[in-house]
């Protein structure tokens, strides 16, 4: 067999089980955000062409952390079903080392790894903030639909909005009643002889602006006899659609919905260390993630040789494993450097230096054809694990 037909061999069977994984992997996220979104549909009445140009915008999201997974997965289960099936011993015995037969698999992780590097850097943060503007837009739209005249709207939270009469060219309201409960000030009747909803997309708010009227409150704390009148002309009180709507410290916009070149001008220009230290793991973030294939790629088939006698079921676990502990490493790491002040570069660079190392060393033991004693033990592990879950489902 020629070197060009065993690379288009080995990533084929390095690929198809990577899109699967992908496709599972993402259908399992988008299943978390799900219902969320369906609750706009049943109870907000909000148009499903909304809610699917939502989830179109959420897909990048998903795929930076999708594709390395489902990489990971095809890789793991590709070279597992290699080395049971002896082919692995047969590459071998033809002069094709294991070195040869990672060929084709960097080139394949650097193919997921360019995807990865599109998403993180250009398309993710992008689609964020226009998930965030199409998120407020929804939130203006209902609550426009919501104030309707000679009705009580109680669908804000803590809030019944009445309007004697509403224009609904200017969206003007005339005759306005409002009952405020929200927790947090005693209860108040705010009357007003107008009033219109005022966006404000700088801050993901919706307010509700008051003209000419009268707030009467009694205070909880105080005498029977004591009432509070205050006069105004101008008040303005914030529509709270619920999930719809952001809270107060997330209506501002995040470092990861900052532009690349955006980021690193924040990064220059920031005046406040903390600001500094969060836009750099950001950017840390965003060059890091893109290598994940590459580091998985390197440490996914050693181990899938390694796990030959698990079985091909052991490989969506080792899977996760990898996957979980890499993501930890890297959670870990970028919490040291917001609470305990330490090197953003270093630190947020180290679990893939340590995940490199790995690799290396678990690629020289299986070219050499060594086992690793920790190999036997998780296949010795899994093989109880396995027979105590059979026993469970005949019981």
């Amino acid at each position: 067999m020629s070197a060009h037909r065993i690379h288009r061999y080995i990533a084929r069977e390095v690929t198809i089980p990577a899109l699967l994984g992908l496709l599972v992997f993402t259908f399992v996220l988008i299943l978390g955000r799900l219902l969320k979104l369906a609750e706009l549909v049943i109870n907000q009445g909000v148009p499903l062409g909304q809610i699917t140009t939502l989830f179109a915008y959420l897909m990048p999201t998903f795929l930076v952390i999708t594709i390395p997974l489902g990489f990971l997965l095809g890789v793991l289960l590709g070279f597992t079903r290699l080395s049971t099936d002896n082919e692995i011993t047969a590459f071998k015995s033809t002069g094709v080392s294991l070195y040869r037969l990672l060929r084709p698999v960097l080139f394949c992780a650097l193919a997921a790894s360019t995807l990865t590097a599109l998403a993180t850097l250009v398309i993710a943060p992008a689609c964020k903030q226009l998930f965030r503007s199409q998120v407020f837009e929804i939130a203006l739209n209902q609550a426009s639909i919501k104030l309707q005249p000679r009705t009580f709207n109680t669908d804000f939270n803590g809030l019944a909005i009445y309007a004697n009469g509403v224009d609904e060219q200017s969206g003007t309201m005339q005759g306005i009643l409002i009952a405020d409960e929200r927790s947090g000030s005693a209860p108040a009747v705010i009357l007003a002889r107008s009033g219109r909803i005022i966006p404000d997309s700088s801050q993901m708010a919706v307010t509700l602006r008051l003209n000419d009227g009268t707030i009467h409150r009694k205070p909880e704390q105080k005498s029977a006899e004591t009432y509070q009148l205050v006069s105004f002309a101008n008040y303005d009180i914030n529509l709270n659609l619920g999930q719809q709507t952001p809270s107060k410290e997330n209506r501002y916009r995040k470092p990861s919905e900052y532009a690349l070149g955006e980021l690193i001008t924040s990064l220059r220009t920031a005046p406040d260390a903390a600001d500094r230290a969060g836009f750099s793991i950001e950017l840390q973030r965003r060059l890091i993630l893109p290598l994940a294939p590459l580091l998985f790629a390197l440490i996914g088939v050693p181990l899938g040789v390694q796990s030959n006698r698990s079985g091909r079921s052991s490989g969506f676990a080792l899977a996760l494993i990898v996957f979980l502990l890499y993501y930890m490493f890297l959670s870990l790491a970028q919490t040291l450097v917001e609470e305990k002040n330490f090197p953003v570069i270093l630190t947020m660079w180290s679990p893939s230096v340590l995940f490199f190392a790995a690799s290396i060393y678990l690629l020289r033991i299986t070219a050499s054809e060594r086992r690793l004693p920790l190999a036997d033990w998780i296949r010795d592990r899994w093989r109880v694990a396995r027979r105590l879950l059979r026993r469970r489902g005949l019981a």
